[in-house]
């Protein structure tokens, strides 16, 4: 899937959108899925649509990776210290000469903006989500 912000055509309008294939329990299990704490975050000006640069720590095991990730609708600050889940074994994505290591995930609003999704302030970085 391929993400837009579209304030007009509404491409995530929950009334529009039909169910995808089920994939089963292997196919859920195969996501790598974990709570992450944001490290830093910098902007990406070279990106073709508005964007941040995170650094995010997934605990002793995975340790920090990158991601370029549409949530400008966040401000830094915003970010900074926040739990984030991460879904880190999709491999690894080119982005204006930046290399995307994860996706972070969120809920899509019927524009495409993406309002993350939250977990409580004592869950551990590297924790695994099920």
């Amino acid at each position: 899937m391929r993400h837009e912000i579209d304030p007009d055509g509404r491409p995530y309008d929950v009334g529009r959108l039909p169910r995808k294939p089920d994939v089963g329990a292997e196919g859920f299990a195969a996501l790598d899925l974990r709570a992450g704490r944001v490290v830093q975050v910098e902007p990406f000006p070279e990106a073709r649509k508005p964007s941040w640069k995170l650094t995010v720590d997934f605990g002793p095991v995975l340790g920090t990776l990158r991601t370029s990730a549409q949530v400008t609708n966040y401000t830094a600050e915003e970010l900074r210290g926040r739990l984030v889940v991460g879904a880190c074994n999709l491999g690894r994505k080119r982005i204006a000469g930046f290399v995307s290591e994860f996706l972070v995930l969120g809920a899509l609003e019927a524009d495409g903006t993406v309002r993350l999704l939250g977990l409580p302030g004592d869950v551990q970085p590297g924790a695994p989500i099920a």
